[in-house]
C-alpha cells in the first residue's frame, strides 16, 4: 500500500493564466512552473467559481459556494461550525500548515470596518478554519504588509515582524514548517501568496526592486491591448515582477522538497484565486458596486492558472483541454488525503478529468458567481459566455437576486478577447436561450432557487 502524500497547496493572488511561459508569455517570468508543468499536468482551461478574494479562499476551504457559506463578498467570516479542508485533512491523520494571507477572520460589509475585525490583529484559533498546527498568516496580508515589510503572526499569536520583498518572506515560512517537520505524519502545507495582486494603499502593484525596468519590453495580452483605459501600462511590469517572485519562491520550496527528500512523494497544486483586468472592465452600467481589477466573468479575471504534478498527476507534461473550475480543487485534495467526500463538497476530482476518466453526461462548462461589482451569474463552454445581473442589486450587500436580466453574451471562437457583446444579436438568440437555460440548471444546483431571466 503507498504511503499517503504529502500535499503542497502553493497559490498566488490575482494572477492571469497568461503571465506563465507554460500559458504562452513570452518573457522568462514562471520556468520553475513551466518545468513543474513539464513533469505533471497542466489544465489549459482553469478558470475560478468567485474572482474576489475572500470568497474563493472560502471556497477553498470548505468546496461550497460561497453564496452557501454566507462569504459571498470580502470581510465575511467563514462560519464556526462549517466542515472545512483543514478539518478532513487533521482527521485523516494529516499535520497541517497554513502560511500566507487568510482573509475569512473577519466579519463586516466589504470596504468598510468590520464589526468584528482581526485584519491587522492575530486570528484566533477559533478562527483558523479548523487549522490546528503551523500557522504563519495575516487575516489581510495586504493591511498588515505592503512588497517590502510588515507583520504577520503565529500559531501563538505572536507578532512577526519582516523586511524585504513579502513573497520571499512568505517562503521562509514554509522552508521553516518543512525543516521542523519530522515526518510522523504527512503533510498538508498552503501557502497563500498575496502577490502579484494590487497594494491597496499604494494603488498599484509591487514587484521587487528593479521589475519596471526588467520587464518594460513585455508585450501586453491582446485584451487588454484592445480595452480603453485601464492602468496596465503602468503597472504591468510590476506584476509581472511579482509573479516572476511567486515563482521563484515556488522553486525554493521544490529545492527545500528535494532537499529533504520529500519530493517523490509530494504532490503539489499551483493555482491563483482570479485574475486582473486592471481596470478595464465593469466600466458599464451594470456596475452596481465596487470594483478595481477582478469582480467580473471576463477571461482577464477568471481564468487562471492551474498546475500538477506529483502522485498520478505525474503525466510527463499532459496538458488537459476540458474546462475545468478551480473549485474542484477541494475535492481533490481530500481524496489525495485518501477520503471519499461523495457529495458534500462541489466540483469533481481533477484527478479522473486529467486521466481521461471522465463520465458521459459530463458537461464542459463552468459556473460562476461575481459579487461586489454587481450580483452576477456567469455560465462558460468550449465556445460561449453568458452572464446575467440582477439589476439595481448591490453586489456589496447581496449574495443573490429572483430576477436577472441580460448582461454579456461573448462568441469567444470569433471573439476570445471579448470585445463585441451579442447579447441583443438576434442571429445569437438561439445561443442566448440555450446558455440561458444552461444557467439556470447550475443556479438551481448551486443555489437552490429558480430565478427568472429576462431580456435586457
Amino acid at each position: 500500500m503507498h504511503k499517503p502524500y504529502n500535499i503542497v497547496f502553493y497559490f498566488s493572488d490575482q494572477q492571469r493564466a497568461d503571465t506563465c511561459g507554460c500559458y504562452g508569455q513570452e518573457l522568462d517570468i514562471t520556468p520553475n512552473l513551466d518545468k513543474l508543468a513539464e513533469e505533471g499536468t497542466l489544465f489549459e482551461h482553469a478558470f475560478t467559481a468567485q474572482p474576489v478574494c475572500g470568497p474563493c479562499r472560502a471556497l477553498f476551504q470548505t468546496g461550497r459556494y460561497p453564496t452557501e457559506t454566507g462569504c459571498f463578498t470580502n470581510a465575511k467570516m467563514l462560519p464556526v461550525n462549517v466542515k472545512t479542508l483543514a478539518n478532513y485533512m487533521e482527521g485523516a491523520g494529516y499535520e497541517t500548515a497554513y502560511v500566507g494571507k487568510w482573509h475569512l477572520a473577519s466579519e463586516g460589509e466589504a470596504e468598510k470596518v468590520p464589526t468584528i475585525d482581526f485584519q491587522t490583529k492575530a486570528v484566533p484559533p477559533r478562527y483558523r478554519g479548523g487549522y490546528t498546527g503551523f500557522w504563519r498568516a495575516a487575516d489581510v496580508l495586504e493591511f498588515t504588509s505592503d512588497g517590502y515589510g510588515g507583520y504577520i503572526f503565529d500559531e501563538n499569536c505572536n507578532k512577526i515582524d519582516f523586511q524585504g520583498y513579502r513573497a520571499d518572506f512568505i517562503t521562509d515560512q514554509a522552508l521553516e514548517f518543512l525543516d521542523g517537520y519530522k515526518g510522523k505524519k504527512p503533510f498538508f502545507l498552503t501557502i497563500s501568496q498575496i502577490e502579484p495582486h494590487h497594494q491597496n494603499n499604494a494603488h498599484h502593484y509591487q514587484g521587487p526592486d528593479g521589475s519596471k525596468e526588467k520587464y518594460k519590453n513585455f508585450t501586453p495580452p491582446k485584451d487588454l491591448a484592445s480595452l480603453p483605459g485601464g492602468d496596465w501600462k503602468e503597472e504591468y511590469p510590476d506584476y509581472l515582477g511579482a509573479c516572476r517572485s511567486c515563482d521563484e519562491n515556488l522553486g525554493r520550496l521544490i529545492a527545500k522538497l528535494k532537499e529533504k527528500n520529500l519530493y517523490e512523494n509530494t504532490v503539489i497544486i499551483y493555482t491563483s484565486d482570479h485574475g486582473s483586468h486592471f481596470r478595464t472592465r465593469n466600466r458599464d452600467e451594470h456596475t452596481y458596486g465596487y470594483d478595481d481589477y477582478k469582480r467580473s466573468c471576463h477571461e482577464s479575471a477568471i481564468h487562471v492558472p492551474l498546475v500538477i504534478s506529483g502522485g498520478s498527476f505525474c503525466q510527463k507534461g499532459k496538458r488537459v483541454k476540458e474546462i475545468v473550475s478551480t473549485a474542484s480543487i477541494p475535492k481533490t485534495l481530500v481524496h489525495l488525503a485518501g477520503i471519499d467526500i461523495g457529495n458534500h463538497m462541489i466540483g469533481e476530482r481533477l484527478d479522473k478529468v486529467a486521466s481521461g476518466d471522465i463520465p458521459p453526461e459530463r458537461r464542459n462548462e463552468v459556473f460562476v458567481q461575481i459579487s461586489e461589482s454587481r450580483v452576477g451569474r456567469c455560465v462558460r463552454n468550449e465556445r460561449y459566455k453568458y452572464s446575467v445581473v440582477a439589476p439595481g442589486l448591490s453586489g456589496i450587500t447581496e449574495a443573490a437576486s429572483d430576477l436577472y436580466i441580460d448582461d454579456f453574451l461573448y462568441d469567444l471562437e470569433k471573439d476570445p478577447y471579448e470585445l463585441t457583446n451579442l447579447i441583443n444579436d438576434e442571429s445569437y438568440r438561439e445561443v442566448k436561450m440555450y446558455m440561458r437555460t444552461r444557467l439556470l440548471e447550475h443556479i438551481k444546483e448551486a443555489e437552490c432557487s429558480e430565478p427568472e431571466i429576462r431580456d435586457r
